[in-house]
Protein backbone atom coordinates (compact mmCIF):
# COMPACT_ATOMS: atom_id res chain seq x y z
CA UNK A 1 0.00 0.00 0.00
CA UNK A 2 1.11 3.32 -0.24
CA UNK A 3 -0.02 6.93 -0.66
CA UNK A 4 -0.35 9.39 -2.98
CA UNK A 5 0.30 13.15 -3.27
CA UNK A 6 -1.49 15.13 -6.03
CA UNK A 7 -0.11 18.99 -6.68
CA UNK A 8 2.16 21.55 -7.64
CA UNK A 9 6.05 20.72 -8.95
CA UNK A 10 8.39 24.11 -7.94
CA UNK A 11 11.47 25.06 -9.09
CA UNK A 12 12.70 27.90 -6.28
CA UNK A 13 14.40 30.89 -7.92
CA UNK A 14 15.56 32.80 -4.76
CA UNK A 15 17.77 36.12 -4.89
CA UNK A 16 18.93 37.62 -1.33
CA UNK A 17 18.57 41.60 -1.89
CA UNK A 18 19.88 44.62 0.11
CA UNK A 19 16.05 45.98 0.15
CA UNK A 20 12.70 44.83 -2.22
CA UNK A 21 13.04 46.57 -5.23
CA UNK A 22 10.73 49.69 -6.23
CA UNK A 23 9.16 49.69 -9.41
CA UNK A 24 11.87 50.40 -12.19
CA UNK A 25 15.44 49.84 -10.18
CA UNK A 26 17.63 47.81 -10.74
CA UNK A 27 19.18 46.17 -7.74
CA UNK A 28 22.50 43.91 -7.09
CA UNK A 29 21.77 40.68 -5.21
CA UNK A 30 24.13 38.79 -2.43
CA UNK A 31 23.32 35.24 -3.63
CA UNK A 32 21.36 33.26 -5.15
CA UNK A 33 20.34 29.58 -4.95
CA UNK A 34 17.64 27.63 -6.93
CA UNK A 35 15.96 24.94 -4.92
CA UNK A 36 12.98 22.42 -5.65
CA UNK A 37 9.31 23.34 -4.07
CA UNK A 38 5.59 23.44 -5.16
CA UNK A 39 3.71 22.10 -2.15
CA UNK A 40 2.39 19.00 -3.63
CA UNK A 41 6.64 17.72 -4.16
CA UNK A 42 7.17 19.02 -1.05
CA UNK A 43 4.38 16.80 0.75
CA UNK A 44 5.89 13.53 -1.28
CA UNK A 45 9.04 14.59 -0.42
CA UNK A 46 8.15 14.19 3.60
CA UNK A 47 6.56 11.06 3.52
CA UNK A 48 9.30 9.36 1.31
CA UNK A 49 11.77 10.62 3.62
CA UNK A 50 9.71 8.91 6.72
CA UNK A 51 10.09 6.12 4.51
CA UNK A 52 6.98 5.98 3.73
CA UNK A 53 5.65 4.96 -0.20
CA UNK A 54 4.33 7.80 -2.03
CA UNK A 55 3.42 8.10 -5.60
CA UNK A 56 3.90 11.85 -6.65
CA UNK A 57 1.01 12.33 -9.76
CA UNK A 58 1.47 16.32 -11.50
CA UNK A 59 3.20 17.93 -14.50
CA UNK A 60 6.54 19.54 -15.18
CA UNK A 61 7.58 21.35 -18.21
CA UNK A 62 10.31 20.30 -21.37
CA UNK A 63 12.64 22.39 -19.97
CA UNK A 64 15.70 21.84 -17.98
CA UNK A 65 14.04 22.51 -14.53
CA UNK A 66 12.21 19.45 -15.34
CA UNK A 67 15.01 16.99 -15.01
CA UNK A 68 15.96 18.59 -12.20
CA UNK A 69 12.44 18.32 -10.22
CA UNK A 70 12.09 14.90 -11.12
CA UNK A 71 15.75 13.97 -10.15
CA UNK A 72 15.28 15.01 -6.56
CA UNK A 73 11.66 13.56 -5.81
CA UNK A 74 13.16 10.37 -7.24
CA UNK A 75 16.48 11.06 -5.21
CA UNK A 76 13.97 11.41 -1.50
CA UNK A 77 12.42 7.89 -2.88
CA UNK A 78 9.11 9.45 -4.37
CA UNK A 79 8.10 7.12 -7.53
CA UNK A 80 7.63 9.77 -10.21
CA UNK A 81 5.88 7.34 -13.26
CA UNK A 82 2.83 9.72 -12.92
CA UNK A 83 4.33 12.91 -13.61
CA UNK A 84 3.44 13.94 -16.77
CA UNK A 85 5.65 16.20 -18.59
CA UNK A 86 3.61 18.71 -21.13
CA UNK A 87 5.32 19.46 -24.15
CA UNK A 88 3.14 23.10 -24.32
CA UNK A 89 4.15 24.78 -21.35
CA UNK A 90 7.07 25.72 -18.82
CA UNK A 91 7.56 23.65 -15.33
CA UNK A 92 6.04 25.62 -12.37
CA UNK A 93 8.44 28.52 -11.35
CA UNK A 94 8.16 30.82 -7.98
CA UNK A 95 10.81 33.90 -8.52
CA UNK A 96 11.62 35.18 -5.29
CA UNK A 97 13.39 38.04 -3.90
CA UNK A 98 14.16 37.91 0.18
CA UNK A 99 15.64 41.39 1.92
CA UNK A 100 17.77 41.46 4.60
CA UNK A 101 15.18 41.86 6.97
CA UNK A 102 13.62 39.07 5.81
CA UNK A 103 10.54 40.34 3.66
CA UNK A 104 9.99 39.09 0.31
CA UNK A 105 8.21 39.45 -2.91
CA UNK A 106 7.51 36.30 -4.75
CA UNK A 107 6.17 36.15 -8.44
CA UNK A 108 4.41 32.31 -9.50
CA UNK A 109 4.29 31.40 -12.67
CA UNK A 110 1.91 28.23 -12.56
CA UNK A 111 3.46 26.80 -16.02
CA UNK A 112 2.53 22.85 -16.13
CA UNK A 113 1.10 22.91 -12.45
CA UNK A 114 -1.80 25.31 -14.17
CA UNK A 115 -2.55 22.77 -16.62
CA UNK A 116 -3.03 19.91 -14.53
CA UNK A 117 -6.29 18.50 -15.44
CA UNK A 118 -8.93 15.17 -15.68
CA UNK A 119 -6.02 13.46 -17.81
CA UNK A 120 -3.99 13.48 -14.51
CA UNK A 121 -6.95 12.77 -12.57
CA UNK A 122 -7.32 9.42 -14.60
CA UNK A 123 -3.77 8.56 -13.72
CA UNK A 124 -4.29 8.70 -10.14
CA UNK A 125 -7.20 6.77 -10.15
CA UNK A 126 -5.30 3.69 -11.57
CA UNK A 127 -3.44 3.71 -8.30
CA UNK A 128 -6.17 3.97 -5.63
CA UNK A 129 -7.04 0.53 -5.60
CA UNK A 130 -3.61 0.17 -3.60
CA UNK A 131 -3.59 3.36 -1.67
CA UNK A 132 -4.38 4.29 1.96
CA UNK A 133 -4.66 8.26 1.36
CA UNK A 134 -4.98 11.31 -1.15
CA UNK A 135 -2.60 14.24 -0.55
CA UNK A 136 -4.37 17.58 -1.93
CA UNK A 137 -3.30 21.58 -1.70
CA UNK A 138 -4.54 24.61 -3.61
CA UNK A 139 -1.45 25.01 -6.12
CA UNK A 140 -3.02 23.44 -9.23
CA UNK A 141 -6.53 24.01 -10.97
CA UNK A 142 -9.46 23.73 -8.04
CA UNK A 143 -11.67 21.66 -10.51
CA UNK A 144 -8.67 18.91 -10.44
CA UNK A 145 -8.50 19.18 -6.46
CA UNK A 146 -12.21 18.31 -6.73
CA UNK A 147 -12.39 15.72 -9.17
CA UNK A 148 -9.29 13.82 -7.44
CA UNK A 149 -10.99 13.85 -3.89
CA UNK A 150 -13.97 12.48 -5.46
CA UNK A 151 -12.45 10.01 -6.56
CA UNK A 152 -10.74 9.36 -3.86
CA UNK A 153 -13.68 9.26 -2.00
CA UNK A 154 -15.38 6.71 -3.94
CA UNK A 155 -12.44 4.38 -3.80
CA UNK A 156 -12.52 4.74 0.13
CA UNK A 157 -9.29 6.27 0.36
CA UNK A 158 -8.47 8.93 2.95
CA UNK A 159 -8.76 12.46 1.45
CA UNK A 160 -6.03 14.99 3.31
CA UNK A 161 -6.49 18.62 2.53
CA UNK A 162 -3.77 21.47 3.03
CA UNK A 163 -6.67 24.66 1.82
CA UNK A 164 -3.17 26.09 0.82
CA UNK A 165 -2.44 28.27 -0.29
CA UNK A 166 -5.32 30.20 1.50
CA UNK A 167 -8.71 30.73 -0.65
CA UNK A 168 -11.80 32.09 0.84
CA UNK A 169 -13.82 30.64 -2.37
CA UNK A 170 -13.58 27.25 -1.84
CA UNK A 171 -16.24 24.97 -3.64
CA UNK A 172 -19.09 23.95 -0.93
CA UNK A 173 -19.20 20.16 -2.97
CA UNK A 174 -15.09 19.48 -1.95
CA UNK A 175 -16.01 19.38 1.79
CA UNK A 176 -17.65 16.47 2.24
CA UNK A 177 -15.26 14.88 0.17
CA UNK A 178 -12.55 15.67 2.29
CA UNK A 179 -11.27 13.39 5.50
CA UNK A 180 -8.67 15.75 7.19
CA UNK A 181 -8.29 19.04 6.34
CA UNK A 182 -5.16 20.94 7.59
CA UNK A 183 -5.54 24.83 7.25
CA UNK A 184 -2.97 26.90 8.90
CA UNK A 185 -4.33 30.62 10.99
CA UNK A 186 -4.26 32.63 7.79
CA UNK A 187 -5.53 30.05 5.71
CA UNK A 188 -8.58 28.76 8.24
CA UNK A 189 -9.46 32.65 8.62
CA UNK A 190 -10.08 32.90 4.96
CA UNK A 191 -12.36 30.06 4.88
CA UNK A 192 -14.61 30.78 7.49
CA UNK A 193 -14.60 34.73 7.62
CA UNK A 194 -12.91 35.83 10.56
CA UNK A 195 -10.07 35.52 12.08
CA UNK A 196 -8.11 32.80 13.97
CA UNK A 197 -5.39 33.39 16.14
CA UNK A 198 -5.73 31.11 19.14
CA UNK A 199 -7.12 28.18 20.55
CA UNK A 200 -10.75 29.56 20.91
CA UNK A 201 -10.77 30.97 17.39
CA UNK A 202 -9.47 27.74 16.31
CA UNK A 203 -12.06 25.82 17.65
CA UNK A 204 -14.78 28.16 16.27
CA UNK A 205 -12.93 27.25 13.18
CA UNK A 206 -13.43 23.86 13.72
CA UNK A 207 -17.29 23.71 14.17
CA UNK A 208 -17.64 25.90 11.30
CA UNK A 209 -15.14 23.10 8.90
CA UNK A 210 -17.09 19.90 10.33
CA UNK A 211 -20.62 21.50 9.91
CA UNK A 212 -19.88 21.62 6.10
CA UNK A 213 -18.65 18.10 5.72
CA UNK A 214 -15.25 17.57 6.80
CA UNK A 215 -14.32 14.49 9.61
CA UNK A 216 -11.51 15.91 10.88
CA UNK A 217 -10.58 19.94 11.03
CA UNK A 218 -6.81 20.16 12.17
CA UNK A 219 -5.84 23.99 12.80
CA UNK A 220 -2.14 24.85 12.68
CA UNK A 221 -1.71 28.11 15.12
CA UNK A 222 2.18 28.41 14.42
CA UNK A 223 4.55 28.78 17.34
CA UNK A 224 0.58 28.09 19.54
CA UNK A 225 -0.17 24.82 18.68
CA UNK A 226 -2.28 22.76 17.26
CA UNK A 227 -6.30 22.01 17.46
CA UNK A 228 -7.71 19.04 16.48
CA UNK A 229 -11.57 18.27 16.13
CA UNK A 230 -14.08 15.53 15.09
CA UNK A 231 -17.47 14.90 15.24
CA UNK A 232 -16.17 12.96 18.32
CA UNK A 233 -13.13 14.59 20.35
CA UNK A 234 -10.92 17.61 20.28
CA UNK A 235 -7.69 18.36 21.63
CA UNK A 236 -4.97 20.49 21.73
CA UNK A 237 -1.47 19.42 20.71
CA UNK A 238 1.44 22.08 22.03
CA UNK A 239 4.52 22.70 19.72
CA UNK A 240 7.89 21.34 20.43
CA UNK A 241 10.27 24.18 21.77
CA UNK A 242 12.75 24.41 19.23
CA UNK A 243 14.88 26.97 18.15
CA UNK A 244 13.12 28.15 15.07
CA UNK A 245 15.61 29.15 11.88
CA UNK A 246 12.99 28.88 8.53
CA UNK A 247 9.24 28.04 8.81
CA UNK A 248 9.11 27.36 5.05
CA UNK A 249 7.91 23.88 3.95
CA UNK A 250 7.03 22.98 8.07
CA UNK A 251 3.28 23.27 7.26
CA UNK A 252 3.99 20.51 4.15
CA UNK A 253 6.16 18.27 6.70
CA UNK A 254 3.29 18.95 9.17
CA UNK A 255 0.89 17.09 6.69
CA UNK A 256 3.79 14.51 6.01
CA UNK A 257 4.13 13.62 9.20
CA UNK A 258 0.34 13.30 10.06
CA UNK A 259 0.19 11.11 7.07
CA UNK A 260 2.94 8.85 8.02
CA UNK A 261 1.50 7.84 11.40
CA UNK A 262 -2.25 7.47 9.96
CA UNK A 263 -0.36 5.23 7.10
CA UNK A 264 1.30 3.09 10.04
CA UNK A 265 -2.06 2.81 12.07
CA UNK A 266 -1.97 5.13 14.76
CA UNK A 267 -4.26 7.17 16.26
CA UNK A 268 -5.80 10.60 15.09
CA UNK A 269 -3.55 11.68 18.72
CA UNK A 270 -0.73 10.51 17.69
CA UNK A 271 -0.45 11.65 14.20
CA UNK A 272 -1.23 15.09 15.21
CA UNK A 273 2.13 14.98 17.36
CA UNK A 274 4.00 13.12 14.61
CA UNK A 275 2.59 16.37 12.38
CA UNK A 276 3.64 18.86 14.84
CA UNK A 277 7.23 16.85 15.14
CA UNK A 278 7.72 16.87 11.74
CA UNK A 279 6.78 20.78 11.38
CA UNK A 280 9.46 21.55 14.33
CA UNK A 281 12.29 19.79 12.89
CA UNK A 282 11.56 21.43 9.31
CA UNK A 283 11.42 24.97 11.06
CA UNK A 284 15.49 24.27 12.61
CA UNK A 285 16.76 23.83 8.79
CA UNK A 286 16.64 26.75 6.09
CA UNK A 287 14.95 25.69 2.75
CA UNK A 288 11.50 23.81 1.88
CA UNK A 289 12.84 19.99 0.98
CA UNK A 290 15.86 20.55 2.40
CA UNK A 291 14.64 20.89 5.79
CA UNK A 292 12.48 17.70 5.62
CA UNK A 293 13.90 15.31 8.09
CA UNK A 294 14.70 11.79 7.48
CA UNK A 295 13.16 8.69 9.70
CA UNK A 296 16.60 8.20 11.84
CA UNK A 297 16.56 11.92 12.61
CA UNK A 298 12.36 12.03 12.98
CA UNK A 299 12.50 8.86 15.42
CA UNK A 300 15.20 10.83 17.36
CA UNK A 301 13.40 13.75 17.91
CA UNK A 302 10.66 11.89 18.98
CA UNK A 303 12.39 9.32 21.41
CA UNK A 304 14.51 12.78 22.75
CA UNK A 305 11.18 14.73 23.22
CA UNK A 306 9.37 11.43 24.89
Amino acid sequence: MSIIVFGSINIDLVATVPQLPMAGETLLGHNFVQVPGGKGANQAVALARLQVPTYMVGRVGTDSFASELLYNLENSGVDTSNVSIDDNVSSGVALIAVDDKGENQIIIVPGANGRVNHEDVERLSDLLPNSTALLLQFEIPIAAVVAAAKAAHQAGVKVILDPAPAQSHVPDELYPLVDIITPNEVEAGQLVGFPVSNEESAKQAAAILLQRGVKCAIVKLGAKGVFCATAEESFFVPVFPIQVVDTVAAGDAFNGGLAAALYEGLSLHQAVMWGAAAGALAATKPGAQTSLPDRLTFEAFLQERG
